[in-house]
């Protein structure tokens, strides 16, 4: 099955690149949000030919949401282009899918948001301001969570049904869970960093953060979203629970300081991602929290969520995020 589905992806880029390849346009950077770590500064994004924004408007119906939503995908990367930090003069080559990351020293800023300006060298009216999170240094945890079904109703568990609300619904029809809302604002308490891992693609992120963000109300947050990754030798570039694993490495590995609260539901694995993280990292989970969003049993993660609380971790699940008691938030930092 997945192979046929890589040759049709692959067919598909081919009959439609020709209709949307806007080479001809100098490249642009779209910048990511980016987050610090505790010797530096992550400066994320890509480089297209052309940037593709939705317009939702409530009278469009699903077909052109379908059609909107689409144009995400349609985009066409620009590999081996420099990408330079003004301020700090330093640079970076964008690879084969046109993404960077660019590691800058740690700035002597303020806790909270700070922009970094990133141009093109050369290139005239590239520069960009890309938005990067600097730690509050009296954290006590951090946080990490799920977006599907966790904190935005999606119906990942189903993959028509995921595909069916993703691909003709808007930024206008997406709805994020109040009690979400309220719980991620909670576990950030004015100082402790929040992240979002998802499985949906780098180009749903400006779409994501309208909907998050912008419409919702979330505590902003750096997204960790997946590089599909098409192209002759692969069709994805990891599976959901690979990509969800290295993500929460690479936020643990920023943060040695800190425990994390983990936040996922129970229909993509996500107890078992996080019982596998917590089996790597020790010590460093100090809760794990788990939206019933299948409708169905899953003795896996019934397991899963055993074998945390067998390591000690506290553990909620429910459908409902109002009645969420948070455990052994005390001297959740490790420092």
């Amino acid at each position: 099955m997945k192979r046929a589905l890589h040759r049709l992806a692959i067919w598909a880029e081919k009959i439609t690149h020709p209709l949307t390849s806007t080479s001809q346009k100098p490249p642009v950077i779209e910048p990511y949000l980016g987050f610090a770590t505790s010797t530096g500064v992550v400066v994320r994004g890509r480089v297209l030919t052309g940037l593709r924004r939705t317009t939702p408007d409530p009278r469009h119906g699903r077909f052109t949401n379908f059609r909107q939503m689409v144009g995400l995908f349609l985009t066409d990367e620009v590999a081996g282009v420099r990408v330079r930090a003004i301020s700090e003069d330093r640079s970076v080559r964008t690879d084969e899918e046109g993404y960077f990351r660019l590691d800058l020293p740690r700035a002597a800023l303020k806790p909270g948001w700070h922009t970094i300006a990133l141009d093109i060298p050369g290139q005239a009216d590239s520069a960009v301001m890309a938005d990067t999170m600097f730690t509050d240094p009296d954290a006590r945890y951090g946080v990490i969570s799920d977006i599907d079904d966790t904190l935005m109703q999606t119906g990942a568990y189903s993959v028509l049904r995921n595909l069916w609300t993703s691909l003709t619904g808007s930024a206008l029809t997406r709805q994020v869970f109040t009690d979400a809302v309220d719980l991620i604002d909670r576990l950030h308490d004015g100082r402790n960093p929040v992240y979002y891992v998802s499985s949906s693609p780098w180009n749903l992120h400006a779409f994501l953060d309208n909907v998050l963000f912008t419409r919702a109300g979330l505590v902003r947050g750096p997204l960790f979203l997946r590089d599909l990754g098409i192209s002759p030798t692969q069709f994805v570039s990891s599976t959901h629970g690979e990509h969800k694993g290295a993500q929460i490495d690479i936020l643990f590995e920023a943060h040695p300081h800190l425990r994390f609260v983990l936040i996922g539901d129970s229909g993509q694995h996500d107890a078992e991602v996080y019982r596998d993280a917590a089996s790597r990292w020790p010590g460093r989970i100090a809760q794990v929290v788990l939206r019933k969003a299948n409708p169905r049993p899953d003795a896996a993660v019934d397991l899963a969520l055993e074998d945390l609380r067998a390591m000690g971790i506290p553990v909620w699940t429910g459908e409902d995020y109002t009645t969420v008691e948070l455990s052994n938030m005390q001297g959740a930092s490790k420092a």
